[in-house]
C-alpha cells in the first residue's frame, strides 16, 4: 500500500550576518531550532546563506569589488568542515531535514568557489552537496561553474527531496532530471535582486517560477529567499554610495511553499524578515498526475532522449598505478568519510 508522508515545512527568510561566518551559522542554528519547535521536519534556507551573496558584482566594476571577493574567499568554508558540522548537528538534534546554501571553497583552489547547496536529513548525515551547474550573469565573478554529480533527489524520511538554486529552477532540462528522479518535494532557493531591471519583479518572477515547476511535475516547493539587511546596505554603501538605493528597493524577496497545482499554500513572506509554513500532504502529488505525469505516461521518450552526465568535474585525474582508485574525485571521498562519521 502507497503510504505518503504529511508534514509541516518552514522557509526561512532572513539575511546572513554578512560574511561573518561562525555569527551566521550560529543564526543557522538557531533558526533550525525555532522551525522544529514550530512542529517543522523540513527546513530550507536561502542560496549563499552562509555568509553571504556577493551584490558588489551588480553594482561595482569588476576591479572595484575585487577587494570584495577576496573577503568571501575567506569567509567561504570547505565541506567537510567544522561549520557544516555544526549545522548537521543542529539538524541531528532537532529531528529535521535541512537544505541550506553555502559558499562552498575548493580544497584545493583557495580561489574558486561554488554556489553550494547541503541537503542533511533529520539523522543528521549529509545526502548531498549541489554546486550549482551555472552562475547566472554577474555571478560568474565569482563563482565557478558545478557539475551534475549531485543533481539527485534524496529519499528522507519526508519523501522523495530535491533542490535547486535561484536561476537553475529557470533551467526546464535540470528541473526535469530531479523530476524523473521521482522527486516530490522541491526546495529552491534564492537571494534578494533587488538591482535587477527596473521593470523587473523579482518577487513575481520567484514565485512564477516555483509555481511552474510545482504544476508541471505535479510536486510541491518550498522557496527560501534572503533579505538584504542594513548591515549589508552599509557595508557596500560605504565604498559605493550609489549602491545604497539600489540594494534597498523593495518587493525583491518572496518566500514560501506551494502545492501541485502551482498555488500558495499557507502565508508568504515578502520582503521582511521571518519563516514562512505550511503543511505538506505528498497524496496531493497523485490525482493532478492521472491528466499530466510529465515523466510517466504523459510523454514520448521514444521522441526525446535526455541524458545527464554525472561525472564530477576535476581538475586533474590521477592514475596511481595498483591502487585501484583511478578517476576518483577525491572531495567525494572526503564528504563520503564525513557523512559515515556523522551517521554513527
Amino acid at each position: 500500500m502507497l503510504n505518503l508522508p504529511q508534514f509541516k515545512a518552514a522557509a526561512v527568510q532572513a539575511a546572513p550576518v554578512f560574511l561573518d561566518t561562525d555569527a551566521t551559522v550560529d543564526k543557522v542554528c538557531g533558526l533550525i531550532r525555532e522551525a522544529a519547535d514550530n512542529g517543522a521536519r523540513l527546513v530550507a534556507f536561502p542560496e549563499v546563506f552562509v555568509a553571504g551573496y556577493p551584490y558588489w558584482n551588480w553594482v561595482m566594476s569588476p576591479v572595484e569589488g575585487s577587494p570584495w571577493f577576496e573577503k568571501l574567499c575567506r569567509s567561504a568554508i570547505e565541506i567537510p568542515g567544522p561549520e557544516i558540522r555544526r549545522i548537521v548537528g543542529a539538524a541531528k538534534a532537532n529531528h529535521i531535514n535541512v537544505v541550506i546554501g553555502v559558499n562552498e571553497r575548493s580544497r584545493t583552489g583557495i580561489g574558486t568557489l561554488y554556489n553550494t547547496l547541503v541537503t542533511i536529513n533529520d539523522e543528521g548525515r549529509i545526502l548531498g552537496r549541489h554546486r550549482k551547474l551555472v552562475p547566472t550573469w554577474a555571478e560568474k565573478l565569482t563563482w565557478a561553474n558545478g557539475d551534475a554529480s549531485a543533481l539527485r533527489v534524496h529519499d528522507t524520511s519526508i519523501g522523495p527531496l530535491g533542490s535547486l538554486a535561484c536561476g537553475e529552477n529557470t533551467n526546464t532540462l535540470a528541473r526535469f532530471s530531479l523530476l524523473a528522479q521521482g522527486e516530490l518535494v522541491h526546495v529552491a532557493s534564492y537571494i534578494s535582486l533587488p538591482v535587477a531591471p527596473p521593470d523587473y519583479d523579482m518577487v513575481e518572477a520567484i514565485r512564477l517560477r516555483a509555481a511552474a515547476h510545482c504544476f508541471e511535475g505535479k510536486v510541491f516547493t518550498v522557496v527560501s529567499c534572503s533579505t538584504i539587511s542594513p548591515e549589508i546596505i552599509q557595508a557596500i554603501g560605504a565604498s559605493h554610495p550609489q549602491a545604497r538605493d539600489l540594494l534597498a528597493r523593495r518587493n525583491s524577496a518572496f518566500s514560501g511553499i506551494l502545492g501541485p497545482d502551482g498555488r500558495v499554500i499557507g502565508e508568504p513572506l515578502i520582503d521582511d524578515e521571518g519563516i514562512a509554513y505550511a503543511d505538506i500532504d505528498l497524496s496531493r502529488c497523485i490525482q493532478p498526475r492521472q491528466m499530466h505525469d510529465i515523466t510517466g505516461h504523459y510523454n514520448r521518450f521514444d521522441v526525446f532522449d535526455l541524458r545527464v552526465n554525472r561525472k564530477p568535474l576535476a581538475s586533474v585525474q590521477f592514475n596511481d598505478e595498483g591502487s585501484g582508485a583511478s578517476d576518483v574525485d577525491a572531495e567525494t571521498v572526503q564528504l563520503n568519510a564525513f557523512e559515515t562519521m556523522e551517521s554513527k
